[in-house]
């Protein structure tokens, strides 16, 4: 194995704005959890790294596929003033990419595999959580890992996948063994590098909406996704392989649209050519939905849209699930979440409650989600898709084949 490889490696300056105030979890000069309040003047470069060497308890895998998220393009997209756009967890230099597939090459001592309970040989096909949580303080021990205090996350603060290989802590890692029954191995890498935004779905959707709990959403209520990325189109299938009655996507894109009908969605709203309550109620016959998945990230203009219907639906209970990141404020109005006894909610990341495996298992049960790659890509090409994806909506998720390098 080569001691260098060839990584996307995303550079920015530590120049906070002058409202800005150093958090408790802050480390100056080095990482926020405001990343669009301090970093600015954002540079992807691909450069030479050294190829990572397993310690106790981790392995090193060689990439197979890695995905380009929202969050890439926002780390690389600076606004007006220079910064960012992505608002959360940041420490740069740091390799992108945290929606990967590969194989084990080399494991540390203690790197166990959590389906054999045996540990790592090598050669073994899987995927990983980008979320590197502790396990040892208040919210891991309450099982809330994505909400970690000490957390890192790949690709945001720790180097990430965009490199011919990556080390992560044996914890975090998943078997795509499940998925070789139905699956050729290029699709198992392919649908692997797909593993985490489904499972960041799965999270919103089932494991923060409350499924089947008392409140919570149940087979045959209606639910309506806003906005068709591939978060919302991963909702789409999630939602209705959970038995959602209607499912209605929102989405002006007519090829994302029509991807979303294709993976799920019943019906198909563009909000800006039609009028999002109007056509909700008109689907539902006044009922309205008893889910709203906010994945736009648009919230100053998707908010007032749901926060309408909720107003003249006939049903009570609603819960608007917020999962796009975004820096701006929703503009709510308490009265209607009194009156309708409805609720936002803040879904963040995937991890705890087996969102990872339980994915892993839907996708081998017949959950073909690989429509969602709608273009494939080599590393060198990685630089200019970032910046085509600020502006381009045709596709869903482009995704780096490092196995082609």
């Amino acid at each position: 194995m080569s001691t260098k490889m060839r990584a996307v490696v995303l550079h920015a300056d530590w120049d906070p704005k002058p409202e800005f105030k150093l958090g408790p979890k802050d480390i100056e000069g080095r990482q926020t959890y405001l990343g669009s309040k301090v970093w600015r003047n954002p540079r992807v470069t691909i450069e030479e790294r050294d190829v990572p060497q397993a310690g106790p308890g981790e392995v090193v895998i060689e990439v197979k596929a890695c995905g380009i998220c929202g969050s890439d393009v926002h780390m690389a997209q600076p606004d007006e003033q220079g910064y960012i756009l992505y608002p959360g967890l940041t420490g740069f230099p740091a390799v992108l990419g945290h929606e990967f597939s590969g194989v084990i090459v080399d494991a540390g001592p203690g790197a166990f595999d959590k389906r054999t309970n045996k540990p790592f040989k090598g050669g073994e096909a899987v995927c990983a959580e980008e979320m590197l949580w502790c396990g040892a303080c208040q919210p891991c021990a309450d099982g809330w890992p994505n909400h970690c205090e000490r957390l890192d996350e790949l690709g945001f603060n720790v180097d990430g996948a965009m490199a011919k290989y990556i080390k992560v802590p044996a914890r975090v890692v998943w078997s795509l063994e499940p998925l070789r029954e139905h699956y050729s191995d290029e699709e198992v890498f392919l649908l692997g590098s797909l593993v985490e935004p489904t499972s960041v779905a799965y999270n919103a959707v089932i494991e923060r909406s409350g499924w089947g709990i008392l409140g919570g959403i149940r087979p045959g209520d209606n639910v309506v996704i806003c906005g068709g990325g591939p978060i919302g189109i991963a909702a789409c299938a999630i939602l209705k392989r959970q038995g959602a009655a209607k499912v209605i996507l929102s989405e002006p894109e007519p090829s994302r649209a029509e991807l979303g009908r294709k993976m799920g969605a019943d019906y198909t709203i563009n909000p800006l050519q039609e009028d999002f309550t109007e056509r909700v109620l008109e689907i539902t016959h006044g009922y309205g939905a008893a889910l709203y998945l906010e994945a736009t990230g648009l919230p100053t203009i998707v908010y007032p849209q749901i926060e309408k219907t909720i107003w003249e639906q006939k049903t009570l209970n609603a819960r608007v699930m917020v999962v796009a990141r975004a820096d701006a404020k929703m503009p709510v109005t308490g009265e209607v979440l009194q009156v309708r006894r409805a609720q936002i909610i803040g879904a963040q990341g995937h991890s705890g409650h087996g969102t990872f495996p339980r994915v892993i298992e839907s996708m081998a049960a017949g959950m073909n989600m690989l429509p969602m790659i709608t273009k494939q890509i080599t590393l060198d090409e990685v630089p200019e898709n970032l910046v085509t994806l600020r502006t381009d909506r045709k596709e869903c998720k482009i995704t780096v084949r490092l196995d082609k390098e």
